[in-house]
Protein backbone atom coordinates (compact mmCIF):
# COMPACT_ATOMS: atom_id res chain seq x y z
CA UNK A 1 0.00 0.00 0.00
CA UNK A 2 1.39 3.06 -1.25
CA UNK A 3 1.78 6.07 1.50
CA UNK A 4 3.10 9.53 2.04
CA UNK A 5 6.76 9.56 4.59
CA UNK A 6 3.92 11.62 6.93
CA UNK A 7 1.31 8.89 6.80
CA UNK A 8 3.54 6.25 7.51
CA UNK A 9 5.54 7.95 10.27
CA UNK A 10 1.65 8.43 11.66
CA UNK A 11 1.11 4.65 11.43
CA UNK A 12 4.07 3.80 12.58
CA UNK A 13 3.38 5.84 15.48
CA UNK A 14 0.18 4.48 16.39
CA UNK A 15 1.50 0.68 15.90
CA UNK A 16 3.89 2.12 19.00
CA UNK A 17 1.22 3.00 21.21
CA UNK A 18 1.60 6.77 20.37
CA UNK A 19 -1.28 8.95 21.73
CA UNK A 20 -0.25 12.47 22.46
CA UNK A 21 2.33 14.43 20.71
CA UNK A 22 3.68 17.51 22.29
CA UNK A 23 4.99 20.52 19.35
CA UNK A 24 5.13 23.16 17.43
CA UNK A 25 4.51 23.56 13.58
CA UNK A 26 6.96 24.99 11.13
CA UNK A 27 7.76 24.78 7.30
CA UNK A 28 9.45 21.56 7.40
CA UNK A 29 7.03 19.99 9.59
CA UNK A 30 4.01 21.31 7.91
CA UNK A 31 3.37 18.23 5.37
CA UNK A 32 2.96 16.12 8.56
CA UNK A 33 0.48 18.71 10.06
CA UNK A 34 -1.67 18.58 7.63
CA UNK A 35 -1.58 14.56 7.71
CA UNK A 36 -2.50 14.82 11.35
CA UNK A 37 -6.61 14.98 10.56
CA UNK A 38 -5.96 11.81 8.94
CA UNK A 39 -5.40 10.08 12.33
CA UNK A 40 -7.66 11.50 14.91
CA UNK A 41 -6.04 8.62 17.87
CA UNK A 42 -3.02 11.07 17.73
CA UNK A 43 -3.61 14.00 19.74
CA UNK A 44 -1.79 16.86 19.27
CA UNK A 45 -0.93 19.45 21.92
CA UNK A 46 0.23 22.70 20.90
CA UNK A 47 2.87 24.39 23.46
CA UNK A 48 3.86 28.14 23.35
CA UNK A 49 7.63 27.45 22.84
CA UNK A 50 10.06 23.75 21.92
CA UNK A 51 11.75 23.40 24.99
CA UNK A 52 8.10 23.30 26.68
CA UNK A 53 7.36 20.38 24.60
CA UNK A 54 10.42 18.33 25.01
CA UNK A 55 9.76 18.42 28.83
CA UNK A 56 6.15 17.55 28.88
CA UNK A 57 7.05 14.79 26.70
CA UNK A 58 9.33 13.96 29.40
CA UNK A 59 7.18 13.92 32.05
CA UNK A 60 4.37 12.62 30.39
CA UNK A 61 7.09 9.82 30.22
CA UNK A 62 7.76 9.48 33.49
CA UNK A 63 4.75 9.24 34.76
CA UNK A 64 2.60 6.66 32.06
CA UNK A 65 6.04 4.44 31.61
CA UNK A 66 5.00 5.55 27.91
CA UNK A 67 7.68 6.92 25.14
CA UNK A 68 6.99 10.90 24.90
CA UNK A 69 6.73 11.99 21.42
CA UNK A 70 7.91 16.19 20.96
CA UNK A 71 7.61 17.45 17.53
CA UNK A 72 9.64 20.56 16.13
CA UNK A 73 10.34 22.23 12.96
CA UNK A 74 13.67 22.87 10.94
CA UNK A 75 16.49 25.33 12.63
CA UNK A 76 15.78 27.20 15.80
CA UNK A 77 12.62 24.63 16.25
CA UNK A 78 14.81 21.77 16.51
CA UNK A 79 17.75 23.91 18.37
CA UNK A 80 14.80 24.51 21.03
CA UNK A 81 14.52 21.14 21.65
CA UNK A 82 18.11 20.14 22.63
CA UNK A 83 17.31 21.37 26.34
CA UNK A 84 14.79 19.39 26.46
CA UNK A 85 16.30 16.37 25.07
CA UNK A 86 19.56 16.75 27.17
CA UNK A 87 17.36 16.79 30.13
CA UNK A 88 15.83 13.27 29.10
CA UNK A 89 19.03 12.00 28.75
CA UNK A 90 20.75 12.51 31.81
CA UNK A 91 17.15 11.29 33.72
CA UNK A 92 17.14 8.37 31.27
CA UNK A 93 13.53 9.07 30.18
CA UNK A 94 12.10 7.10 26.73
CA UNK A 95 11.56 9.93 24.35
CA UNK A 96 11.20 10.18 20.48
CA UNK A 97 12.01 13.44 18.98
CA UNK A 98 11.17 14.16 15.58
CA UNK A 99 12.39 17.20 13.68
CA UNK A 100 12.06 18.38 10.54
CA UNK A 101 14.69 19.01 7.88
CA UNK A 102 15.01 21.14 4.73
CA UNK A 103 14.18 19.10 1.72
CA UNK A 104 17.37 16.57 0.68
CA UNK A 105 18.45 18.88 -2.44
CA UNK A 106 19.19 21.52 -0.12
CA UNK A 107 21.06 19.92 3.16
CA UNK A 108 24.70 21.09 3.34
CA UNK A 109 24.34 24.46 1.63
CA UNK A 110 23.09 26.27 4.36
CA UNK A 111 19.35 26.75 3.09
CA UNK A 112 17.15 28.65 5.45
CA UNK A 113 16.34 27.21 8.83
CA UNK A 114 18.75 24.49 7.99
CA UNK A 115 20.82 23.71 10.98
CA UNK A 116 22.71 19.34 11.80
CA UNK A 117 20.11 19.14 14.18
CA UNK A 118 21.83 14.88 14.13
CA UNK A 119 25.38 16.43 14.83
CA UNK A 120 23.88 18.71 17.43
CA UNK A 121 22.40 15.93 19.16
CA UNK A 122 24.84 13.09 19.02
CA UNK A 123 25.88 13.30 22.77
CA UNK A 124 22.11 13.54 23.86
CA UNK A 125 20.81 11.18 22.71
CA UNK A 126 20.85 6.89 23.01
CA UNK A 127 20.69 7.58 18.83
CA UNK A 128 19.77 9.36 16.12
CA UNK A 129 18.70 9.13 12.66
CA UNK A 130 18.42 11.51 9.22
CA UNK A 131 15.75 9.80 7.02
CA UNK A 132 17.21 9.83 3.85
CA UNK A 133 13.82 8.20 1.78
CA UNK A 134 10.12 7.46 2.82
CA UNK A 135 10.69 3.86 2.33
CA UNK A 136 12.80 3.99 5.12
CA UNK A 137 10.28 5.85 7.63
CA UNK A 138 8.65 2.71 9.37
CA UNK A 139 11.95 0.90 10.23
CA UNK A 140 13.41 3.93 11.25
CA UNK A 141 10.30 4.62 13.70
CA UNK A 142 10.14 0.63 14.88
CA UNK A 143 13.87 1.25 16.12
CA UNK A 144 13.37 4.63 17.34
CA UNK A 145 10.80 2.94 20.05
CA UNK A 146 12.37 0.80 20.59
CA UNK A 147 15.93 2.07 21.28
CA UNK A 148 13.83 4.58 23.35
CA UNK A 149 12.32 2.23 25.80
CA UNK A 150 14.59 -0.47 26.19
CA UNK A 151 17.55 -1.45 28.16
CA UNK A 152 18.86 2.55 30.14
CA UNK A 153 16.09 4.71 28.26
CA UNK A 154 16.51 7.92 26.80
CA UNK A 155 15.68 9.75 23.58
CA UNK A 156 16.10 9.47 20.27
CA UNK A 157 15.85 11.66 17.50
CA UNK A 158 14.01 11.40 13.98
CA UNK A 159 15.17 14.18 11.69
CA UNK A 160 13.04 13.83 8.60
CA UNK A 161 13.41 16.59 5.44
CA UNK A 162 10.62 17.81 4.07
CA UNK A 163 10.53 15.81 0.70
CA UNK A 164 10.47 13.09 2.37
CA UNK A 165 7.09 13.80 4.48
CA UNK A 166 5.65 13.84 0.88
CA UNK A 167 7.70 11.12 -0.96
CA UNK A 168 5.49 7.90 -1.95
CA UNK A 169 6.70 4.47 -1.13
CA UNK A 170 4.88 0.94 0.11
CA UNK A 171 4.41 0.72 3.43
CA UNK A 172 5.54 -2.11 5.63
CA UNK A 173 5.69 -2.15 9.33
CA UNK A 174 8.38 -4.61 10.47
CA UNK A 175 7.27 -7.41 13.19
CA UNK A 176 10.57 -6.66 14.79
CA UNK A 177 13.73 -4.68 15.16
CA UNK A 178 17.19 -6.05 13.67
CA UNK A 179 19.82 -4.17 15.97
CA UNK A 180 23.00 -6.58 15.65
CA UNK A 181 25.52 -3.81 17.98
CA UNK A 182 22.31 -3.61 20.41
CA UNK A 183 22.54 -5.97 23.41
CA UNK A 184 19.98 -5.46 26.28
CA UNK A 185 21.32 -7.58 29.45
CA UNK A 186 18.34 -8.04 32.08
CA UNK A 187 19.15 -11.05 34.10
CA UNK A 188 22.00 -10.84 36.43
CA UNK A 189 24.97 -13.34 36.52
CA UNK A 190 24.13 -15.75 39.05
CA UNK A 191 27.61 -15.70 40.23
CA UNK A 192 27.48 -12.16 41.06
CA UNK A 193 24.07 -12.60 42.89
CA UNK A 194 25.67 -15.23 44.89
CA UNK A 195 28.37 -12.82 46.35
CA UNK A 196 26.12 -10.21 46.39
CA UNK A 197 24.18 -12.08 48.72
CA UNK A 198 26.98 -13.50 51.10
CA UNK A 199 27.69 -9.83 51.64
CA UNK A 200 24.73 -8.88 52.77
CA UNK A 201 24.40 -11.86 55.00
CA UNK A 202 27.90 -10.75 56.58
CA UNK A 203 27.30 -7.14 56.83
CA UNK A 204 26.13 -5.34 59.81
CA UNK A 205 25.53 -1.85 58.91
CA UNK A 206 23.95 -2.32 55.86
CA UNK A 207 22.50 0.41 53.66
CA UNK A 208 20.36 0.57 50.32
CA UNK A 209 21.13 3.54 47.48
CA UNK A 210 17.79 3.38 46.16
CA UNK A 211 17.83 5.19 42.28
CA UNK A 212 15.38 6.19 39.99
CA UNK A 213 16.28 2.70 37.95
CA UNK A 214 13.69 1.35 40.51
CA UNK A 215 11.29 3.94 39.19
CA UNK A 216 11.43 2.75 35.58
CA UNK A 217 11.89 -1.03 36.24
CA UNK A 218 8.74 -0.85 38.48
CA UNK A 219 10.74 -2.89 41.19
CA UNK A 220 9.03 -1.23 44.15
CA UNK A 221 7.78 -4.69 45.55
CA UNK A 222 11.29 -6.29 45.15
CA UNK A 223 13.20 -3.43 47.21
CA UNK A 224 10.64 -3.74 49.94
CA UNK A 225 10.79 -7.27 50.28
CA UNK A 226 14.81 -7.12 49.84
CA UNK A 227 14.53 -4.31 52.18
CA UNK A 228 12.14 -5.84 55.15
CA UNK A 229 13.35 -9.34 54.79
CA UNK A 230 17.11 -8.16 55.60
CA UNK A 231 15.89 -4.97 57.76
CA UNK A 232 18.43 -2.81 55.87
CA UNK A 233 17.71 1.15 55.55
CA UNK A 234 16.98 2.66 52.80
CA UNK A 235 18.19 5.83 51.32
CA UNK A 236 17.29 7.60 48.23
CA UNK A 237 18.62 9.58 45.35
CA UNK A 238 17.19 12.65 44.63
CA UNK A 239 15.56 10.79 41.59
CA UNK A 240 14.86 7.50 43.97
CA UNK A 241 12.59 9.32 45.67
CA UNK A 242 9.28 7.89 45.89
CA UNK A 243 10.86 4.52 44.29
CA UNK A 244 10.17 3.54 48.71
CA UNK A 245 7.57 4.73 50.37
CA UNK A 246 8.50 7.73 52.33
CA UNK A 247 6.61 7.01 55.93
CA UNK A 248 7.97 3.40 55.88
CA UNK A 249 9.81 2.97 58.79
CA UNK A 250 12.88 1.56 56.64
CA UNK A 251 13.07 5.27 54.83
CA UNK A 252 15.89 7.10 55.97
CA UNK A 253 15.41 10.22 53.12
CA UNK A 254 17.62 11.26 51.00
CA UNK A 255 21.63 11.64 50.90
CA UNK A 256 23.90 13.80 49.40
CA UNK A 257 24.58 18.03 48.79
CA UNK A 258 20.99 18.66 50.62
CA UNK A 259 19.99 15.19 51.79
CA UNK A 260 19.36 14.53 55.71
CA UNK A 261 21.90 14.33 58.04
CA UNK A 262 21.30 11.70 58.94
CA UNK A 263 21.31 9.91 55.66
CA UNK A 264 24.55 11.12 55.29
CA UNK A 265 26.00 10.02 58.40
CA UNK A 266 25.04 6.64 57.64
CA UNK A 267 26.91 6.44 54.02
CA UNK A 268 29.88 7.56 56.55
CA UNK A 269 29.54 4.76 58.83
CA UNK A 270 27.84 1.55 56.82
CA UNK A 271 29.81 -1.47 55.82
CA UNK A 272 28.03 -2.09 52.72
CA UNK A 273 26.12 0.21 50.04
CA UNK A 274 23.66 -1.72 47.92
CA UNK A 275 23.40 0.59 44.80
CA UNK A 276 20.23 0.01 42.92
CA UNK A 277 19.31 1.68 39.77
CA UNK A 278 21.63 4.65 40.14
CA UNK A 279 24.69 6.43 38.71
CA UNK A 280 26.95 7.85 41.78
CA UNK A 281 26.23 11.22 40.71
CA UNK A 282 28.22 14.04 42.20
CA UNK A 283 25.38 15.62 44.18
CA UNK A 284 24.82 12.43 45.78
CA UNK A 285 28.32 11.49 46.89
CA UNK A 286 29.78 14.82 47.50
CA UNK A 287 33.43 14.14 47.86
CA UNK A 288 33.92 10.95 46.22
CA UNK A 289 37.32 10.05 47.37
CA UNK A 290 35.38 10.41 51.18
CA UNK A 291 32.73 8.76 50.50
CA UNK A 292 31.35 5.07 52.24
CA UNK A 293 35.06 4.44 53.32
CA UNK A 294 34.44 1.96 55.24
CA UNK A 295 31.88 0.22 52.78
CA UNK A 296 32.31 -3.03 50.37
CA UNK A 297 29.97 -1.44 47.01
CA UNK A 298 26.99 -3.74 45.41
CA UNK A 299 25.88 -1.73 41.94
CA UNK A 300 22.67 -3.01 40.29
CA UNK A 301 22.38 -1.37 36.88
CA UNK A 302 21.20 -2.16 33.16
CA UNK A 303 23.45 0.59 31.92
CA UNK A 304 27.19 -1.03 32.50
CA UNK A 305 29.04 1.94 31.60
CA UNK A 306 27.67 3.13 34.79
CA UNK A 307 29.37 0.70 37.13
CA UNK A 308 32.76 1.85 38.40
CA UNK A 309 32.73 4.89 36.78
CA UNK A 310 32.33 7.12 39.90
CA UNK A 311 32.49 4.81 42.88
CA UNK A 312 34.81 1.68 42.78
CA UNK A 313 32.77 -1.49 42.95
CA UNK A 314 33.17 -5.17 45.03
CA UNK A 315 30.53 -7.00 43.26
CA UNK A 316 28.67 -5.43 39.90
CA UNK A 317 25.62 -6.77 38.81
CA UNK A 318 24.65 -5.50 35.29
CA UNK A 319 20.88 -6.30 34.57
CA UNK A 320 17.46 -4.98 34.89
CA UNK A 321 16.90 -3.90 38.50
CA UNK A 322 13.67 -5.71 38.90
CA UNK A 323 14.92 -8.99 37.42
CA UNK A 324 17.88 -8.74 39.70
CA UNK A 325 15.93 -7.90 42.86
CA UNK A 326 13.67 -10.73 42.06
CA UNK A 327 16.90 -13.46 41.83
CA UNK A 328 18.39 -12.01 44.94
CA UNK A 329 15.61 -12.02 47.03
CA UNK A 330 15.40 -15.66 46.65
CA UNK A 331 19.04 -16.07 48.20
CA UNK A 332 18.99 -13.18 51.34
CA UNK A 333 17.96 -14.30 54.40
CA UNK A 334 16.05 -12.78 57.21
CA UNK A 335 18.19 -10.87 59.58
CA UNK A 336 17.28 -7.91 61.76
CA UNK A 337 20.27 -4.82 62.25
CA UNK A 338 18.55 -3.71 65.67
CA UNK A 339 21.74 -1.49 66.97
CA UNK A 340 22.31 -0.60 63.43
CA UNK A 341 18.95 0.60 62.95
CA UNK A 342 18.99 2.19 66.71
CA UNK A 343 21.92 4.22 65.63
CA UNK A 344 20.73 5.48 62.40
CA UNK A 345 17.55 6.37 64.89
CA UNK A 346 19.13 8.37 67.18
CA UNK A 347 21.25 10.62 64.66
CA UNK A 348 17.86 11.30 62.89
CA UNK A 349 16.43 12.76 66.65
CA UNK A 350 19.40 14.35 67.39
CA UNK A 351 19.99 16.09 63.95
CA UNK A 352 16.59 16.89 63.11
CA UNK A 353 16.94 18.06 59.33
CA UNK A 354 12.99 18.44 58.78
CA UNK A 355 12.40 20.80 61.08
CA UNK A 356 10.99 24.09 60.49
CA UNK A 357 12.11 26.93 62.99
CA UNK A 358 9.15 28.90 64.17
CA UNK A 359 8.83 32.62 63.06
CA UNK A 360 6.78 35.56 62.07
CA UNK A 361 7.82 35.34 57.98
CA UNK A 362 6.45 32.97 55.89
CA UNK A 363 9.20 29.95 55.17
CA UNK A 364 8.96 27.30 52.18
CA UNK A 365 9.25 24.60 54.35
CA UNK A 366 6.24 25.26 55.52
CA UNK A 367 4.31 25.55 52.85
CA UNK A 368 5.39 22.66 51.24
CA UNK A 369 4.78 20.91 54.73
CA UNK A 370 0.94 21.80 54.51
CA UNK A 371 0.76 21.24 50.79
CA UNK A 372 1.58 17.74 52.04
CA UNK A 373 -0.66 17.78 54.80
CA UNK A 374 -3.80 18.91 52.36
CA UNK A 375 -3.12 16.47 49.74
CA UNK A 376 -2.07 13.24 51.60
CA UNK A 377 -4.78 11.28 50.63
CA UNK A 378 -4.86 12.76 47.30
CA UNK A 379 -3.17 10.70 44.40
CA UNK A 380 -0.88 13.54 44.12
CA UNK A 381 2.08 14.16 41.88
CA UNK A 382 4.73 16.55 42.50
CA UNK A 383 6.85 18.25 39.80
CA UNK A 384 9.31 20.67 40.44
CA UNK A 385 11.92 23.35 38.73
CA UNK A 386 15.66 23.67 40.11
CA UNK A 387 16.70 25.45 43.18
CA UNK A 388 15.75 25.68 46.47
CA UNK A 389 12.27 25.09 45.97
CA UNK A 390 13.12 21.37 44.22
CA UNK A 391 15.11 20.72 47.76
CA UNK A 392 12.47 21.73 49.90
CA UNK A 393 10.15 20.10 48.12
CA UNK A 394 12.11 16.72 47.90
CA UNK A 395 12.71 17.03 51.82
CA UNK A 396 9.63 18.53 53.30
CA UNK A 397 6.52 16.25 51.13
CA UNK A 398 6.34 12.93 52.42
CA UNK A 399 6.17 10.40 48.99
CA UNK A 400 4.13 7.19 50.02
CA UNK A 401 2.96 6.42 46.06
CA UNK A 402 5.30 4.89 43.64
CA UNK A 403 6.50 7.47 41.38
CA UNK A 404 5.30 10.38 42.65
CA UNK A 405 8.08 12.53 42.49
CA UNK A 406 8.66 14.26 39.00
CA UNK A 407 12.14 16.62 38.62
CA UNK A 408 14.92 17.39 36.83
CA UNK A 409 18.16 15.70 38.30
CA UNK A 410 20.89 15.17 35.89
CA UNK A 411 20.68 18.46 33.98
CA UNK A 412 18.94 20.66 36.76
CA UNK A 413 16.65 22.89 34.22
CA UNK A 414 15.09 25.92 35.31
CA UNK A 415 11.93 26.60 33.84
CA UNK A 416 11.59 22.69 33.46
CA UNK A 417 8.47 22.72 36.08
CA UNK A 418 5.56 24.34 33.99
CA UNK A 419 5.59 22.07 31.28
CA UNK A 420 6.49 19.08 32.95
CA UNK A 421 3.51 19.47 35.35
CA UNK A 422 0.91 19.61 32.20
CA UNK A 423 2.83 16.87 30.60
CA UNK A 424 2.21 14.77 33.48
CA UNK A 425 -1.71 16.05 33.95
CA UNK A 426 -1.95 14.95 30.66
CA UNK A 427 -0.68 11.86 31.19
CA UNK A 428 -2.74 11.49 34.61
CA UNK A 429 -5.80 13.17 33.47
CA UNK A 430 -7.72 11.63 36.80
CA UNK A 431 -5.15 12.46 39.60
CA UNK A 432 -3.82 15.65 40.99
CA UNK A 433 -0.59 17.42 39.63
CA UNK A 434 1.33 20.46 41.66
CA UNK A 435 3.71 22.45 39.79
CA UNK A 436 6.05 23.58 42.44
CA UNK A 437 7.96 26.56 41.00
CA UNK A 438 10.81 28.62 41.65
CA UNK A 439 10.35 32.72 40.82
CA UNK A 440 13.08 32.37 38.62
CA UNK A 441 11.95 28.77 36.61
CA UNK A 442 8.67 29.90 36.34
CA UNK A 443 9.76 32.96 34.22
CA UNK A 444 11.57 30.67 31.75
CA UNK A 445 8.37 29.03 30.49
CA UNK A 446 5.97 31.07 31.99
CA UNK A 447 4.00 31.02 28.43
CA UNK A 448 3.31 27.57 28.87
CA UNK A 449 0.31 28.79 31.40
CA UNK A 450 -1.40 29.38 27.56
CA UNK A 451 -1.46 25.90 26.69
CA UNK A 452 -2.43 24.73 30.79
CA UNK A 453 -5.62 26.81 29.67
CA UNK A 454 -6.16 25.96 25.75
CA UNK A 455 -5.63 22.12 27.14
CA UNK A 456 -7.85 22.26 30.05
CA UNK A 457 -5.51 20.79 32.21
CA UNK A 458 -6.28 21.60 35.63
CA UNK A 459 -2.51 21.82 37.20
CA UNK A 460 -2.36 23.49 40.84
CA UNK A 461 0.72 26.15 40.59
CA UNK A 462 2.84 26.87 43.67
CA UNK A 463 5.28 30.12 43.12
CA UNK A 464 7.99 29.97 46.33
CA UNK A 465 8.25 34.06 45.15
CA UNK A 466 11.33 35.16 47.34
CA UNK A 467 12.74 38.04 45.05
CA UNK A 468 15.74 35.98 44.24
CA UNK A 469 17.90 33.39 41.72
CA UNK A 470 17.21 31.42 45.25
CA UNK A 471 20.43 28.56 45.34
CA UNK A 472 22.62 30.71 43.03
CA UNK A 473 21.93 33.82 46.08
CA UNK A 474 22.56 30.98 48.47
CA UNK A 475 25.84 30.42 46.97
CA UNK A 476 27.05 33.80 46.79
CA UNK A 477 25.70 34.55 50.61
CA UNK A 478 27.66 30.90 51.96
CA UNK A 479 30.80 31.21 49.33
CA UNK A 480 30.78 34.74 47.82
CA UNK A 481 30.76 37.21 51.11
CA UNK A 482 27.14 37.82 50.41
CA UNK A 483 28.45 39.80 46.94
CA UNK A 484 24.75 38.94 45.69
CA UNK A 485 25.49 39.87 41.68
CA UNK A 486 22.98 39.42 39.44
CA UNK A 487 20.42 37.47 41.70
CA UNK A 488 17.97 40.25 43.23
CA UNK A 489 14.98 39.08 41.00
CA UNK A 490 12.53 41.51 40.11
CA UNK A 491 9.04 39.68 39.20
CA UNK A 492 5.32 40.37 37.69
CA UNK A 493 2.40 40.40 39.72
CA UNK A 494 1.87 36.51 39.64
CA UNK A 495 -1.90 36.47 40.69
CA UNK A 496 -2.68 39.10 37.44
CA UNK A 497 -0.60 37.58 35.46
CA UNK A 498 -2.36 34.40 35.85
CA UNK A 499 -5.64 36.26 35.79
CA UNK A 500 -4.97 37.31 32.35
CA UNK A 501 -4.47 33.70 31.22
CA UNK A 502 -7.80 33.29 32.72
CA UNK A 503 -6.57 31.35 35.74
CA UNK A 504 -7.85 32.22 39.07
CA UNK A 505 -5.14 32.75 41.47
CA UNK A 506 -4.41 34.30 44.82
CA UNK A 507 -1.02 36.14 47.06
CA UNK A 508 -0.08 34.26 50.43
CA UNK A 509 1.85 36.21 52.78
CA UNK A 510 0.98 34.79 56.07
CA UNK A 511 1.04 31.11 57.53
CA UNK A 512 -2.35 31.36 58.26
CA UNK A 513 -3.56 31.63 54.66
CA UNK A 514 -1.46 28.97 53.53
CA UNK A 515 -3.66 25.92 54.31
CA UNK A 516 -7.06 28.36 53.03
CA UNK A 517 -5.46 28.55 49.72
CA UNK A 518 -4.20 25.48 49.09
CA UNK A 519 -8.11 23.77 49.84
CA UNK A 520 -9.11 26.37 47.48
CA UNK A 521 -6.90 25.33 44.26
CA UNK A 522 -7.76 21.40 45.29
CA UNK A 523 -11.25 22.76 44.89
CA UNK A 524 -10.93 24.54 41.70
CA UNK A 525 -11.51 22.13 39.20
CA UNK A 526 -9.41 23.94 36.85
CA UNK A 527 -5.41 25.41 36.82
CA UNK A 528 -5.36 27.71 39.77
CA UNK A 529 -1.95 29.55 41.02
CA UNK A 530 -0.55 30.47 44.49
CA UNK A 531 2.06 33.55 44.70
CA UNK A 532 3.63 32.36 47.93
CA UNK A 533 5.46 35.25 49.15
CA UNK A 534 8.09 33.76 51.32
CA UNK A 535 11.17 34.63 53.51
CA UNK A 536 13.87 36.16 50.82
CA UNK A 537 16.83 35.23 52.05
CA UNK A 538 16.26 31.59 53.98
CA UNK A 539 18.85 28.87 52.91
CA UNK A 540 18.49 24.91 52.09
CA UNK A 541 19.71 22.54 54.91
CA UNK A 542 21.20 20.71 55.81
CA UNK A 543 23.77 21.39 53.01
CA UNK A 544 27.29 19.78 52.21
CA UNK A 545 29.81 22.39 51.13
CA UNK A 546 31.62 21.77 47.45
CA UNK A 547 34.57 19.71 47.80
CA UNK A 548 33.32 18.31 51.38
CA UNK A 549 32.85 14.85 52.16
CA UNK A 550 29.12 14.22 53.28
CA UNK A 551 30.92 13.75 57.09
CA UNK A 552 31.25 17.54 56.51
CA UNK A 553 27.31 18.15 56.24
CA UNK A 554 26.36 22.01 57.38
CA UNK A 555 22.97 22.14 59.26
CA UNK A 556 20.86 25.24 60.15
CA UNK A 557 22.55 27.11 62.43
CA UNK A 558 20.29 29.08 64.06
CA UNK A 559 17.70 27.35 66.94
CA UNK A 560 14.80 25.39 65.53
CA UNK A 561 11.54 24.62 67.05
CA UNK A 562 9.79 21.58 65.45
CA UNK A 563 6.67 21.85 63.89
CA UNK A 564 7.33 18.73 61.64
CA UNK A 565 6.07 15.49 63.01
CA UNK A 566 9.72 13.43 62.59
CA UNK A 567 8.31 10.68 60.72
CA UNK A 568 9.49 7.07 61.28
CA UNK A 569 10.92 7.52 64.28
CA UNK A 570 9.68 4.90 66.92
Amino acid sequence: MKMTGAQILCESMIREGVEVIFGFPGGTVLPLYDTFPQYPQLRHILVRHEQAAAHAADAYARVTGKVGVCLATSGPGATNLVTGIANAYLDSVPMVAITGQVARSFIGKDAFQEIDITGITLPITKHNYLATDAASMARITKESFHLARTGRPGPVLIDVPRDVFVEQADFHYPGRVDLPGYKIITRGHPEQIKKAAKLISEARQPVILAGRGIIISGAYEELKQLAETAQIPVINTLLGISSFPGSHVLNYGMLGMHGMAHANMAIDNTDLVIAIGMRFDDRATAKVSGFATRAKVIHIDIDPAEIGKNVPVDVPIVGDVRAVLKELNESVAPAEHVDWIRQLDTWRRENPSLSIRCCDELLPQYVINKIYEVTKSESTTIVTGVGQHQMWAAQHYCYDRPNSFVSSGGLGTMGFELPAAFGAQIGLPDETVWCIAGDGGFQMTIQELATIVQEKTPVKIAIMNNGYLGMVRQWQAMFYSRRYVATPLWCPDFVKIAEAYCIPAVNVKRQEEVVPAIERAMAEPGPFLINFVVEPEENVYPMVPPGACLSETLQEPRKEVSTWPQRNIP
